[in-house]
């Protein structure tokens, strides 16, 4: 289906944690809870019908900003701009507090799928199920100077020029060119439009996205500190913690940055009942591009 063209507003705004958070809400506030998180370089129009679908079917759903994008902000200016995945994970679990959402889905791919994994692996007790593009996706940073075959290296360029000052300019001064870039990259038969494109693209205007942006992917390869006060969960996290509530796994299987597979290779870190799918044609930005499929695996669990 050709993803809607309306702007998803207007955004609610709490204060959560380190952060005042943007957030989008759809469906009924007493029903149950689904947190959709969005990836890099993207935005939470990634829900744009996602969001509607599930709200029909009586699902409260929201949609923040992650940190660096849109209208979230840092309350304090002192704040180390950090985009490890600790700091995702925690954010997650902060905005569930300030919106007194004791338990819920947790769904998402790419930063957002990250951020879901740590938060179910970490607070397992909140988490009544999990949907994550690209299964299990919790770093290990441990091995992150291990090599990968060479036709692997070459979708992850990004990636290392990023760990350049060179990479950080680039990425101020051509924000909207690597995020246009990178969507044709990842999904190759994704026929968005410049009006979808630009309507995304802004959210990469907030004043903090290059640093958490370029912290991110230095700290995944262990060449920059994380913030200290994540220190803990980061040591958690090393261990690769297994994630022990019902979960549904999706590959795009035209993916171009992370291949489609069977799901077995991860299968390990999943010891409640976990399902792994294959949606054939899909690219990286699954639930924009294939809104049916991401919705139906979140109402499976909210069945649950």
């Amino acid at each position: 289906m050709e993803s809607s063209s309306h702007r998803m507003e207007p955004l609610n705004h709490v204060d959560a944690g380190v952060l005042n958070v943007a957030y989008y809400e759809a469906g009924p506030a007493d029903g149950p809870v689904v947190m959709l998180l969005h990836g890099f370089p993207y935005d939470i129009h990634s829900y744009v019908d996602v969001a509607p679908m599930l709200a029909e079917r009586g699902c409260r759903a929201i949609v923040p900003y992650l940190r660096g994008y849109g209208s979230t902000q840092f309350r304090d200016g002192e704040t180390m701009r950090s985009g490890e995945q600790a700091a995702v994970g925690a954010d997650l679990i902060a905005l569930m507090d300030a919106l007194g959402v004791m338990r819920a889905v947790f769904a998402g791919y790419d930063w957002g799928g990250r951020a879901a994994c740590v938060a179910a692996a970490l607070w397992p007790e909140r988490c009544t199920g999990l949907v994550s593009v690209n299964g299990y996706l919790i770093q290990d940073i441990a091995k992150a100077m291990v090599p990968l075959k060479p036709e692997r290296e070459l979708p992850l360029w990004y990636q290392y020029y990023f760990q350049l000052e060179r990479g950080r300019a680039g990425l101020a001064v051509h924000r909207r060119g690597i995020a246009r870039m990178l969507w044709q990259q990842w999904s190759p038969n994704w026929q968005f439009d410049d009006a979808t494109f630009a309507r995304t693209a802004e959210a990469h205007d907030n004043l903090d996205y290059v640093d958490v942006v370029i912290h991110s992917y230095r700290h995944r390869f262990g060449l920059a500190d994380g913030d200290p006060q994540y220190a803990d969960l980061q040591r958690r996290l090393a261990v690769l913690p297994v994630i022990a509530v019902p979960a549904i796994t999706l590959d795009g299987g035209a993916d171009g940055v992370i291949p489609a597979t069977d799901g077995s290779a991860s299968a390990e870190k999943f010891v409640a009942r976990r399902t792994h799918r294959v949606i054939p044609g899909v690219g990286h930005n699954l639930p924009q591009e294939a809104p049916e499929a991401f919705a139906a695996a979140v109402m499976e669990l909210v069945k649950v």
